[in-house]
């Protein structure tokens, strides 16, 4: 046999990375993860369904039904996620079932390509977040603000709306639940901050077996349009790079963010389909 394709890497990638902070519950050719505890750090959409990496296993209404009654069970959103272009005949069943459907176009970064450091406004600086980062509770806020103002128009969701909700994230215990994975490598998290500590951009990825999808950047609706988002995108995929990961993806929503991460050499790689109302991951 060959060398895998790009889309069968992330195929398993999507397929497998999830098992760092989930149970599966197989259902034929689905699989179906199940966080492994209350408020527990997860990756994807929680409790979401995907196909298992089994070879071309034909998927039935009968499977997605079953799937959907166990998540109904779990009190958990009727979620699937899955490539266009490995399973494309699963869109007419899961849209036959009633839900909604919705596209995340996908691009690779090209392993060739140099990302030298991106410019950043004066007294800005970046760092990848240790477990104890006095800065983490801010960081784990800021999507909050960036991914409630959609677009990369300027905002008004600033400082004080970030600390406001960095105190929620600390009383709430989901501060102790990220670190752990911050702690094991499964989680590496990265931002810009201000000269005063304030994180103005952040994001993240999760490696698994020299791959990784870079997720989650945002920036706080009154720093946008500094190419801060860029600065954090480059950092993480050079982070990965020299952390043993060898292909880089990400997901987007909006042509004006593709633009952006083609300039740092990112091209297209396929389409994510999902349901069109389960909670983006990265958030």
């Amino acid at each position: 046999m060959g060398e895998p394709t790009l889309r069968d890497r992330i195929g398993l990638y999507y397929a497998t990375v999830p098992l760092a902070f989930a149970d599966a519950e197989e259902f034929g050719p689905l699989r179906l993860f199940v966080r492994k505890g209350e408020g527990a750090p997860y990756y994807g959409g929680p409790n979401h369904a995907y196909p298992v990496p089994a070879g071309p296993v034909e998927i039935t209404a009968a499977d997605i039904a079953r799937v959907r009654a166990r998540q109904r069970a779990l009190g958990v959103p009727e979620s699937f996620e899955w490539l266009a272009e490995v399973t494309p005949t699963l869109r007419a069943l899961v849209e036959a079932a009633g839900l909604p459907v919705a596209e995340r176009p996908l691009m690779v970064l090209d392993p060739h390509h140099p990302l030298p450091p991106r410019p950043l406004p004066e007294g800005v600086t970046i760092r990848v977040l240790d477990a104890d980062d006095p800065g983490l509770p801010a960081v784990l806020a800021l999507p909050r603000l960036a991914f409630a103002e959609v677009g990369t128009a300027v905002g008004p969701a600033g400082r004080a709306e970030l600390a406001a909700v960095a105190e929620k994230l600390a009383a709430d215990g989901t501060l102790e639940t990220i670190r752990p994975t911050l702690l094991t490598g499964h989680k590496v998290l990265a931002a810009a901050f201000a000269q005063d500590g304030t994180p103005l951009a952040a994001g993240h990825y999760h490696p698994a077996r020299g791959i990784t999808e870079i997720g989650g950047i945002g920036t706080l609706p009154t720093a946008r349009r500094q190419g801060l988002g860029a600065a954090v995108m480059a950092a993480l995929a050079t982070h990965a790079r020299e952390h043993g990961v060898h292909t880089v993806f990400l997901a987007y929503a909006e042509a004006a963010v593709a633009r952006i991460y083609a300039r740092l050499g990112f091209r297209p790689a396929g389409t994510t389909l999902l349901i069109a109302d389960q909670p983006a991951r990265g958030q």
